[in-house]
């Protein structure tokens, strides 16, 4: 698996985490849920958009090596 097939597999995958989160959400509204929100999700969440910035950065840096060395 290359790096934007991974990048686009994390992304997809994030973005059906928290789809059915939402839906898990309006069912379960209670101080837990808050709580494994707050301490699970939304730091999952944070970390996951940071990969996948450095995933952009480091494709960019990849294609200009490539660039460079033909």
């Amino acid at each position: 698996m290359g790096m934007h097939e991974g990048r686009a597999r994390l992304g997809k995958s994030m973005r059906q985490l928290m789809a059915r989160w939402a839906a898990t959400r309006m069912q379960w509204n209670d101080a837990n849920a808050e709580n494994f929100e707050t301490q699970h999700l939304a730091p999952l969440e944070a970390d996951l958009r940071l990969a996948l910035t450095a995933m952009d950065q480091m494709s960019q840096i990849l294609q200009q090596i490539k660039k460079d060395c033909e």
